[in-house]
């Protein structure tokens, strides 16, 4: 790795089992990964996947059953949570009700014993940072919900972490003010340079705002990368379903070159299609393959149509329109185009349609 991509916390091969015997649950089942200094990255999944019990350890909250826990290659197992560089911003902010926003802020700091004069330019620097100078005496009860978590933010800011820990702090706040949160929270991260560890189930706010995402399930972590490419590239039916709209088509292999193949279509026509790293399929064999919705558009039917299909539904979404089409072997494929004002051609419901694939739009998908 280069300066730029230091690692901050390894974890390796950690399992967490909770409970003994046969109502044993494997909460963890033998995770690795790096996370890189100043990044932001994100545990991704479902509820029960495992993500926040990952983040329980590294803040040491709970401790693996197998494993070790690293940061910037110091082993810190041993270590309790007050003794970690690492702050936690939880899904309830658990502020002092009747403390001013700078009280809260400084509150940490504080405990630490610092200074009153550090404790008070550290409370001036993040009241900076989160923009709420005009608020700085207010009580947080008397302050809106997502002036509330710049508060927790804040603080857990304060002590200058080397990593911050995120257990999905914006699912209590409404749509449009989530989404500018996912704004700012990126702009702390940029401009404080700390390690950023983020928890949702919120795709959306994981492409919006990481730097590489590690999908979850079951324990396991099944595909880590940047938002693009585990969007693009998803390697598994898992990562491919969770992450977005998609179309699943089974088609046969023909041959491999490299990191791509040739595959026969459901409609007997040839596709290029990208393979998960790593993988190296028969020719010959069946596989599964993806295409998003938008990674094609529709024509009038003719040999440069890869897949054709009759028109069911048109449904009008503002910004684009998804276009439901049922092909001949009765799978279920969607494409979505954007809405421009020039206008698109038109197809009416009960149309033959024919399906252009844009290039790199066919990905496989691992068995």
């Amino acid at each position: 790795m280069d300066n730029d991509e230091k690692t901050a916390i390894d974890v390796d091969g950690v399992s967490k089992i909770f409970g003994s015997g046969p109502d044993a649950v494997h909460a963890l089942d033998d995770v690795s990964v790096a996370i890189r200094e100043n990044e932001f990255f994100t545990l991704l999944g479902p509820s029960g996947c495992g993500k926040t019990t990952l983040l329980r350890l590294i803040a040491g909250f709970d401790h693996p059953t197998a494993g070790h826990i690293r940061l910037h290659g110091e082993n810190i197992a041993h270590l309790p949570p007050y003794k970690r560089p690492v702050n936690t911003v939880f899904q309830n902010y658990a502020l002092f009700p009747h403390m001013t926003v700078a009280q809260n802020i400084g509150f940490g700091l504080e405990m630490l014993g610092k200074p009153k004069r550090e404790v008070a330019a550290s409370v001036d620097e993040m009241l900076s940072l989160v923009q709420m100078r005009d608020l700085a005496n207010r009580q947080t009860s008397q302050i809106s919900g997502g002036q509330q978590q710049r508060v927790a933010l804040a603080r857990a800011l304060a002590p200058h972490p080397k990593v911050l820990l995120l257990d999905e702090p914006l699912s209590a706040l409404d749509l449009k003010l989530r989404k500018e949160m996912q704004i700012e929270l990126k702009r702390l991260q940029s401009e404080t340079g700390i390690t950023f560890i983020f928890v949702t189930h919120d795709q959306e706010e994981a492409l919006t705002m990481s730097n590489r995402i590690a999908v979850m399930s079951a324990g396991k972590i099944l595909q880590i990368g940047t938002p693009r490419e585990v969007y693009d590239h998803p390697a598994e039916r898992f990562v491919a379903d969770f992450i977005g709209e998609t179309n699943f088509l089974t088609a046969t292999l023909q041959d491999v070159e490299g990191s791509t193949a040739t595959v026969t279509l459901p409609s007997g026509k040839p596709a290029r299609a990208s393979l998960p790293s790593g993988t190296h399929p028969d020719a010959g064999r069946q596989v599964s393959i993806v295409i998003r919705p938008e990674h094609v558009t529709l024509a009038l039917p003719s040999h440069e149509t890869s897949l054709t299909g009759r028109l069911e539904d048109i449904v009008y979404f503002g910004t684009d329109t998804h276009y439901r089409l049922r092909l001949a072997d009765d799978t279920l494929f969607i494409a979505r185009m954007q809405n421009r004002r020039d206008g698109e051609a038109a197809f009416d419901p009960g149309a033959e349609v024919g399906i252009v694939l844009a290039d790199g739009a066919v990905q496989v998908l691992r068995d």
